[in-house]
């Protein structure tokens, strides 16, 4: 059964949610040869002000 985390930086839509979790799938069971009903989506949205780059906060930006 495959896992899949996503984290984005802010938030996403349902909307974009949606189609993240169907791409991820599709691509998942074809090159993996899975059952897409196996394959199971985290998608973890962190507040840009608990990332960093290059010494940054996200939210600095």
């Amino acid at each position: 059964m495959p896992y899949v985390n996503i984290r984005v930086a802010g938030k996403l839509s349902r909307k974009q949610k949606k189609k993240i979790s169907r791409g991820v799938t599709k691509v998942i069971a074809r090159e993996a040869k899975k059952p897409k009903e196996s394959i199971i989506i985290f998608i973890d949205e962190e507040q840009r002000e608990n990332i960093a780059k290059g010494g940054m906060l996200l939210d600095e930006n």
